[in-house]
């Protein structure tokens, strides 16, 4: 369950903000997982049940919103905490993240300190959920 819990799936259309995700993370000693659109996020996060999710939520295929809404209404990805990635930053922005069921959201140019403290503090609480 350990492993499992440190792999982290990355869902980002930016393939240079995917790469310095991936980079840091892995960096930070986490198993990365990527998806380009919010169709194959879905599908990686079911075949391979990650411990997190990085969200970006302007999507190609379908928005991270909608992602979320699918792998939260899953019983086997309810339970993954979802973190959204987005340069949108308004109060209704953030609102629709928490809507769809995002469990904490993060605006872009990402400072990497508070992205690993929420990663850890989400990965610590799920895995409380499941035990």
């Amino acid at each position: 369950m350990a492993a499992k819990s440190q792999t982290v799936l990355v869902i980002e259309d930016d393939p240079v903000i995917r790469e310095i995700l991936e980079l840091n993370l892995t960096d930070a000693g986490y198993t990365i997982l990527t998806a380009d659109d919010g169709m194959e996020g879905v599908r990686v996060a079911l075949s391979q049940k990650p411990g997190i999710i990085l969200m970006d939520i302007r999507l190609p295929s379908i928005t991270g919103w909608e992602a979320t809404r699918r792998l939260k209404a899953e019983p086997e990805t309810a339970n993954i905490p979802i973190i959204a990635l987005t340069a949108q930053s308004t109060s209704k922005d953030l609102h629709r993240c928490f809507e769809a069921g995002c469990d904490a959201y993060m605006t872009k140019p990402i400072q990497f300190t508070q992205l690993f403290t929420k990663i850890e503090m989400l990965l610590k609480r799920s895995v409380n959920v499941i035990e």
